[in-house]
């Protein structure tokens, strides 16, 4: 019996030496990206949010979209607060709406309706997500 037991005992211990290598070999075959094109699409993400809140800020930052939040009691520096809890999809439309304030009042027109329409949204936007938070 004990004979029996050492030789099964060995052959599981040589087939599982010989299924690991295969079985490694298979599962590193299976991934779709490799590990640097993993790494690099996150950097990239990263990156891409980081641009976001910036144009976020800039707009934040700009005293016509300052005088604005002031004629409608919004507290700018608290926006701009929350800004970091931004995330998906709302990073994304608030930033978008953020970059057209910024490429309208980048020429020096303070009189544009569209932008004060979008510096509107943003600040709703805004507003709403502090709501949330809090």
């Amino acid at each position: 019996m004990a004979t029996v037991r050492t030789v099964v005992a060995g052959l599981l211990m040589f087939t599982t030496a010989l299924a690991s290598p295969a079985l490694a070999a298979q599962t590193s075959a299976r991934h779709v990206l490799d590990q640097s094109a993993l790494a690099s699409a996150v950097a990239d993400r990263a990156a891409a949010d980081v641009a976001q809140r910036a144009a976020i800020q800039e707009a934040l930052a700009r005293p016509e979209v300052r005088g604005v939040a002031a004629k409608a009691g919004v507290n700018v520096d608290r926006l701009a607060a929350h800004v970091a809890t931004l995330d998906g999809a709302e990073l994304a439309q608030v930033a978008d709406a953020a970059q057209q304030v910024n490429h309208s009042l980048a020429g020096g027109a303070s009189t544009v309706v569209i932008s004060t329409t979008t510096i509107i949204i943003v600040l709703l936007v805004l507003i709403l997500i502090i709501v949330a938070v809090d």
